[in-house]
């Protein structure tokens, strides 16, 4: 089931590249879907360029924690979920994948939705029929290439390359009609706080339009860096390294594609906040875009109708990349940590995997046809990566300190790791404060 690798003596660098894009490419696909198209948007819009070094930490914390789970993965004899249950015991593995599982399958009617939102130039906006129609396509085509792909992970990660290249061509495309001023961009890698930062702090009730409201003035930028710095799809990097057949000879290979795959998740994340300051910062009301879908019609009339086109086709190809990969992370961590084997191709990951993509699809049908938004189901998922995000990160590490891997892991990048799982321990916190006042307003 292992493709044949370049190795690094290799003489021709490009083709050496090519060679070692993989694991990490799949990584950044799913983290690169709708919910991070339209965070980094508006993000964009609201902040202008102003945020800019906020998310350059994110994608350095997030290529620290692929790193560290990479080289798990090219260390560990077994999965991530054997390496668990034999060290704390099978129920705290089953733990780990029923969390990460609802994380997954509760946000996948989001990757349908923004399916939708990538097509709705080309149809009838008033129409069920049509998205319905879509949306039973694709989901049917995904579950045929889940149980019918002989190679799965060569056809994944075939397919992510493509999407991948799709998304640049679409945002870049953007990013030349607005042309953003440079000069911002740069100043924007200096850390800095918004005017009045004490608003911005904790979210808190308001009175908005006679009705106590919750409000929270940073959820957009914080919603960007959870979409960009995913626990979850890093935690599953040391699974896509394990499928590669890598082993710790090819961790140079790895290292580089962890590079230019997370790489790549940067840079486009860039192009979409830049372009969406260009674009609307201080020209638009932000209350106003409140979807992918929505930034996308705003520039129609602003850019002309091929940069609506443009932007649409990004939107499809990021929630079309995480759409089979985010249940499939789902599927696998739940197979696993039950002991039931963590491989695309065994028959519980695909099992597990068919469930969480039906879930996404129902909700999304359900919503299509006129159904009200499962705020339930959101803040239930919201309060699952309360608990997931730290709790997968303190896993990483916690394996990356066992002694018999630890001599072959380095200190720093434990320590940068580590990092990460602080910012994700106050990042949980603050969307927990968020949870508890929605309940009780």
């Amino acid at each position: 089931m292992t493709e044949p690798q370049l190795t690094p003596s290799s003489k021709n660098p490009f083709a050496r590249f090519l060679a070692a894009l993989g694991p990490a490419i799949i990584t950044a696909s799913v983290v690169l879907g709708p919910g991070s198209i339209f965070t980094n948007s508006k993000t964009g819009a609201v902040f202008g360029y102003q945020m800019v070094w906020f998310l350059t930490v994110a994608v350095l914390l997030m290529i620290a924690m692929t790193a560290l789970s990479t080289r798990l993965g090219v260390l560990m004899k077994g999965t991530i979920g054997d390496e668990v249950a034999e060290r704390a015991g099978r129920p705290f593995a089953v733990l780990v994948g029923v969390t990460i599982f609802l994380i997954a399958s509760c946000f996948q009617f989001s990757n349908n939705l923004g399916v939708l939102a990538g097509v709705e130039p080309f149809y009838d906006g008033d129409s069920k029929v049509i998205p319905i129609s879509i949306l039973i396509a694709i989901n049917g085509t995904a579950l045929a290439a889940l149980f019918f792909a002989r190679n799965l992970y060569g056809y994944v990660e075939k397919l992510m390359k493509i999407l991948i290249g799709l998304m640049v061509v679409g945002f870049v495309g953007n990013l030349i009609i607005v042309q953003p001023n440079i000069l911002e961009i740069l100043k924007g890698f200096i850390p800095s706080f918004p005017a009045g930062s004490e608003d911005y702090l904790l979210p808190r009730k308001e009175m908005v339009d006679n009705k106590l409201t919750v409000v929270d003035n940073l959820g957009a930028v914080l919603g960007m860096f959870a979409t960009t710095f995913s626990i979850a799809a890093a935690y599953y990097q040391s699974y896509l390294v394990q499928q590669k057949g890598w082993t710790i000879k090819d961790y140079r290979t790895s290292i580089i594609d962890t590079l230019a795959g997370i790489g790549m998740l940067g840079v486009i994340s860039l192009v979409i906040m830049c372009t969406a300051s260009a674009a609307f910062h201080g020209k638009v009301d932000p209350s106003t875009l409140d979807s992918a879908g929505a930034f996308a019609s705003q520039l129609k009339p602003t850019f002309g109708v091929w940069a609506k086109y443009l932007f649409c086709g990004g939107i499809f190809a990021g929630a079309i990349s995480s759409f089979l990969v985010n249940s499939l992370i789902g599927g696998a961590m739940l197979s696993d940590g039950c002991g039931l084997g963590g491989k695309m191709e065994d028959k519980w990951v695909r099992i597990f995997t068919s469930v969480a993509l039906l879930m996404g699809f129902s909700i999304a049908v359900f919503m299509t046809s006129g159904g009200e938004k499962p705020t339930g189901l959101i803040i239930f998922a919201q309060g699952a990566t309360v608990i997931g995000g730290p709790l997968v990160a303190g896993v990483l590490i916690w394996l990356a300190t066992r002694p018999d891997l630890k001599a072959n892991i380095s200190n720093k990048l434990i320590a940068f790791a580590s990092l990460g799982l602080i910012v994700t321990l106050l990042v949980a916190f603050r969307k927990a404060i968020g949870i508890y006042l929605t309940l009780t307003t």
